[in-house]
């Protein structure tokens, strides 16, 4: 099926299919469940602008008869905003609510590549291995000679030139191979692109990266993401597949409306050798403790599955695209939409479409799920309520988020290095502005654009600090002084400052 294009997230993993059974659409805000609403979402801003999301959510449901939809907002360590709307299965009437379990998808990709770099960190694998080192089987035939090796590298950024599925037409018939199946029918595929030459989506390049995870920890994959991310998260309603013992959570999955209004009960599907890919289930509850991890800095251990390190790593640009207008972290999707820089994922498999974004820079998550196959590519999908909730929520939280403006921390012995600097290379000027010690650098088109604010790490000794993009911050500042306690010099990271005037 072709690939549907949205504001937020590019690729979703997707089937269609036929169904049989006719469901009537809920109608909006039917069976809705009242909000969980802690810390900064009961700021009034926030609170004003939930509502205008919410208002918006309930009227697009009634009008595309979506029939449920859960949603979740996380800022840094809480799930600040929870809530679910319309119904988890129509028939009986069970409401959606923040803990109702929805097939995640695509959204599977990340927690594979989480596992990826936990082997990784541990010293058992390497991103730039070939496949081959540690999936024997693996023997793609390539189009040209002397081909560069696909790398586990490749495969989380989806670069190393792979088929977008496996040789089997599971979207048409929802019978999804077993692992043995793909091993067997691999040998028979053929690249699509010379590795890192093009970017294309691969469902097979992540359930190799699964087959990697399970043949290198000695685990069996559905095992392995248990014990090192769900348990340590306390995601415990989340699941490999879904077991029977969480069945009855399970959001009812429903196919496309038709013209007449109604929907048609998409079959449960078992994505079997391709749960690396897509076989995951999770909830806004627990998707929202996953979230918060991609907050956290810190050495590896206990609910820290990775170090932040390598959370930064992943969530950094591996590969852009040529115009710069879409890239790819090590499992993420990483998209530029107007001053942020969002890194996630979205989902859809047969009745259930889902998102997962998160602004790190912010500390800000929305979770998205919903049981319809039409929600991407209209109002009311999980997607376009991703898209609202970050032009019109993101800034009340952010307001609400940002520290007081610190006052009263002047000191009058900042007087004595208050004047202006010189060197070979240019003039800077330490002024105190807003109460605070502010290196300015006078030469700059723009000096209040690229100023620095001192904060004292030592006698006379200060470290540059700055939220400005693209100015360098972090260095040592620091002054001497003459007998009578007067700055006579500015040693700025390698270079000397004399001053020059009072």
């Amino acid at each position: 099926m072709k690939c549907l294009v949205t504001a937020v997230v590019v690729v979703v993993f997707s089937a269609c299919s036929a169904a049989a059974v006719l469901a009537e659409p809920a109608p909006g805000g039917a069976a809705s469940v009242p909000a969980v609403r802690t810390g900064l979402a009961q700021k009034p801003e926030v609170a004003d602008a939930i509502q205008l999301l919410e208002s918006w959510v309930e009227s697009q449901m009634a009008y595309r008869g979506i029939p449920g939809l859960s949603l979740g907002i996380v800022h840094d360590q809480e799930l600040v905003w929870a809530r679910g709307y319309g119904y988890a299965d129509v028939e009986k009437k069970t409401p959606a609510t923040p803990a109702t379990l929805y097939r995640i998808a695509s959204n599977s990709k990340l927690f594979t590549s989480v596992a990826v770099l936990q082997l990784r960190d541990a010293g058992k694998l390497g991103l730039d291995d070939p496949v081959e080192k540690h999936l024997t089987w693996f023997a793609l035939r390539n189009r040209q000679p002397g081909e560069a090796p696909v790398t586990i590298r490749s495969l989380l950024t989806h670069t190393g030139g792979l088929p977008r599925e496996a040789a089997f037409p599971y979207w048409a018939d929802l019978r999804f191979p077993t692992r043995k199946q793909i091993e067997e029918t691999v040998p028979g595929q053929e690249r699509v692109f010379p590795p890192y030459t093009k970017w294309k989506y691969s469902n097979l390049g992540l359930t190799l990266a699964g087959e990697i995870v399970e043949t290198v920890s000695g685990e069996p994959y559905s095992d392995y993401v248990r014990r090192h991310i769900f348990e340590p998260l306390g995601m415990s309603g989340s699941s490999v597949g879904v077991p029977d013992t969480l069945r009855s959570r399970l959001a009812t999955g429903y196919g496309r409306r038709l013209p007449d209004g109604t929907r048609s009960v998409r079959p449960f599907s078992d994505l079997a050798g391709l749960d690396p890919a897509g076989g995951l289930t999770s909830s806004v509850e627990d998707l929202a403790k996953f979230a918060s991890l991609q907050f956290r800095d810190g050495p590896e251990g206990g609910a820290q599955i990775l170090a932040g390190a390598t959370l930064r790593e992943m969530q950094r640009v591996h590969w852009i695209s040529p115009d710069w207008k879409g890239a790819w972290g090590l499992g993420f999707e990483i998209v530029r939409q107007e001053d942020r820089t969002l890194v996630g994922h979205g989902g859809w498999v047969a009745g259930y479409q889902t998102s997962f974004i998160t602004w790190p820079q912010g500390k800000i998550a929305v979770i998205a799920l919903t049981n319809a196959d039409d929600g991407q590519p209209y109002p009311g999908s999980p997607f376009s309520v991703v898209d609202r909730f970050f032009k019109w929520v993101t800034p009340a939280l952010k307001n609400a988020a940002e520290p007081a403006p610190r006052k009263g921390d002047r000191r009058p012995e900042w007087e004595a290095y208050v004047g202006q600097y010189r060197s070979p290379w240019g003039d800077s000027q330490i002024m105190i502005l807003a109460d605070r010690l502010t290196l300015v650098s006078l030469l700059d088109v723009d000096p209040s654009t690229t100023k620095l604010t001192l904060v004292e790490v030592a006698p006379h000794t200060f470290r540059t600090e700055s939220n400005a993009p693209f100015v360098e911050d972090g260095d040592i500042v620091a002054f001497d002084l003459d007998p009578q306690g007067k700055a006579t010099r500015m040693r700025f990271g390698g270079d000397r400052m004399d001053r020059v005037a009072p």
